[in-house]
């Protein structure tokens, strides 16, 4: 990791709390609420097009698709504005006012699609300079950035796992623009907490460390950087196929093939399928702090090759989780009995565990090696692998009716584990190159 920040640095030096930056707690509830607003219209969307506004259901989802898709690849475009035009501080604010504004249009039938490209385009210009501020809070050498990203990406799950319940309810019960309300509230909160304390955020870069980075001397490690990124990311692509079919084929498989019957009080009670998508979010926000402690106690050196290692060994953790449910496809047999529910608790304990060691540590590793000059460029390269993972997954997903399901997931098995292989290949290489020097 070769960038000098003394120039972005200045909040590390100021007074913590929990042992970091103050400016992490500014972020984290920025970040925090902003996902409460996305995830709150998302909850929401497929409902009100169908039920409210009476779209046909491939119509919805066509809809619901290319949203979606647009608002995780506008962060590659929306990071090149922050780099060229607007800077990190400018492009979060305007990104989380368009995503506000376009929150509130929702409320509107008319404005439906406008509000939709808001909130995407806004997204895009949000996401990237905002989680590369994170990092920037922190020298180079600092352990303690890793650990800043996992308490980051805490606080993407928290507001991921209220908004259903606080937009979706009010929504549902009291009218659809109520739920769409509540999510530009989120967001407006989020900008108001952003904008109060920016003297606790790092500064832009300055000049001087950009031109830095163009002397000759500094050129091929830049090159260095940006192919371990590259092939990071690709790497990360093939982890998400296996990954989000969590949303995708396993909400199938809990609907269809799952015992969701249990015996409370005397009373036979159906757990809710859609209940079970909560538990990634839970077990993310209650396993964190634990996986921050045990890293901390370890002392960890969080050298590029050791997180790459972390990152291959969350893999063949995810693996283990789509093996679990080829046994859960091999115990339903041909007939597609339905299963304990044990199976897919199991599997969503180590999915969660394997992402904990895959996302928040790729976000580190971005803001690390990528060049300061394109850097929110690049973080929003990290959300198109989330782009195509996503869209790679749903082609896959195509063929669940057509192979058996142990098949099925055993290829998302064998996806992330090539993953695996490769990154920890690339830890290895690069930490036998250092140790020749």
């Amino acid at each position: 990791m070769t960038r000098a920040r003394a120039s972005e640095s200045a909040p590390q030096r100021a007074r913590t709390l929990f042992g970091h930056p103050r400016g992490l707690t500014v972020l984290f509830a920025t970040q925090m609420w902003a996902e409460f607003s996305f995830f709150g219209l998302q909850a929401l969307l497929v409902y009100y097009m169908t039920k409210h506004l009476g779209f046909s259901q491939s119509k919805s989802s066509v809809i619901y698709g290319a949203y979606g898709a647009a608002a995780f690849f506008s962060p590659f475009f929306g990071g090149l504005i922050a780099d060229r035009w607007l800077g990190r501080t400018k492009a979060v604010i305007l990104g989380g006012t368009m995503m506000m504004f376009g929150h509130f249009a929702m409320a509107s039938e008319a404005l439906l699609f406008p509000a939709l490209v808001l909130v995407a385009l806004g997204n895009g210009l949000f996401i990237p300079p905002l989680a590369l501020q994170v990092g920037s809070l922190y020298a180079d050498d600092d352990p303690r950035k890793a650990y800043a990203y996992s308490a980051y990406y805490m606080g993407i799950n928290l507001g991921g796992l209220l908004a259903p319940l606080v937009c979706g309810t009010l929504g549902e019960l009291y009218g659809w623009h109520w739920g769409f309300t509540a999510a530009g509230i989120g967001m407006a909160i989020g900008l108001i907490i952003y904008c109060s304390y920016l003297r606790l955020l790092p500064r832009e870069p300055s000049r001087g460390a950009v031109a830095a980075e163009a002397r000759a001397s500094v050129i091929p490690i830049i090159r260095k950087n940006v192919s371990i990124l590259l092939l990071m990311i690709a790497m990360v692509v093939l982890f998400r196929v296996g990954y989000e079919q969590s949303g995708n084929v396993i909400a199938l498989w809990v609907a269809d093939r799952t015992d969701r019957s249990i015996t409370l009080l005397g009373l036979g009670l159906t757990i809710p399928a859609t209940w079970f998508q909560s538990i990634n979010p839970l077990l993310i926000i209650l396993g964190t702090p634990v996986l921050i402690r045990v890293w901390k106690r370890r002392n960890a050196n969080e050298t590029v090759p050791h997180l790459l290692r972390r990152m291959a060994i969350g893999c063949v953790i995810a693996s283990a989780a789509l093996l679990v449910m080829v046994a859960a496809a091999l115990a339903s047999g041909p007939e597609g009995s339905r299963v304990s529910s044990l199976w897919v608790l199991a599997y969503f304990v180590l999915l969660t565990l394997g992402e904990l060691f895959v996302i928040p540590v790729g976000l580190t590793l971005v803001e690390s090696l990528a060049p300061i000059r394109f850097a929110s460029m690049a973080m929003g390269g990290w959300y198109i692998a989330k782009f195509l993972g996503s869209l790679l997954a749903g082609f896959m997903g195509a063929y669940w009716l057509v192979i058996p399901p142990s098949a099925f997931f055993a290829l998302g098995a064998a996806s992330t584990l090539v993953a695996a292989g490769c990154l920890y290949s690339m830890g290895r290489f690069l930490r036998s190159n250092a140790d020749q020097r």
